[in-house]
């Protein structure tokens, strides 16, 4: 059915979901599972000028990256060829670039990560990747 499934993992509880069902996929279609955790380093722009989170707030966004990346090694440990990835830039379109890139043939992600205000200004992930995708989106409601 698949081949090479990418899922979109951010630690919230959709994207476990997500990456539960695409373990599921996965080892049902034996198809190699590549998972992806994207570093958006927020800034705030205020007029003209424009506002980046302290050096001490990089450093524990860093570390938190990491520990996302480290627990979702964690729960694809079973699986052959499986492997979490770390990337920096807008999320929707580094988990698009990143799919062209490995040649996946599905991308499976939570309906949403984020919530409340954070979610209405940054807008939605998903919603970018199932408008912009080249291939099937499933989403994890």
């Amino acid at each position: 059915m698949f081949t090479r499934i990418l899922v979109a993992y951010d630690g919230s509880e959709l994207s476990q979901r997500a990456l539960a069902k695409a373990k599921e996929l996965a080892g049902e279609s034996n198809a190699k599972l590549d998972v992806i955790h994207v570093l958006h380093h927020p800034v705030v722009v205020i007029g003209e000028a424009v506002v980046s989170p302290p050096r001490s707030y990089e450093e524990e966004y860093i570390q938190h990256a990491q520990s996302l990346i480290d627990q979702a090694n964690r729960e694809i440990a079973g699986l052959p060829d499986a492997k979490a990835s770390l990337r920096q830039g807008q999320p929707a379109d580094s988990v698009l670039d990143y799919a062209g890139e490995i040649g996946a043939d599905l991308i499976v992600i939570g309906s949403r990560g984020l919530s409340g205000l954070n979610e209405w200004v940054l807008g939605s992930v998903s919603h970018h990747v199932v408008q912009h995708a080249r291939i099937p989106v499933l989403v994890i409601k």
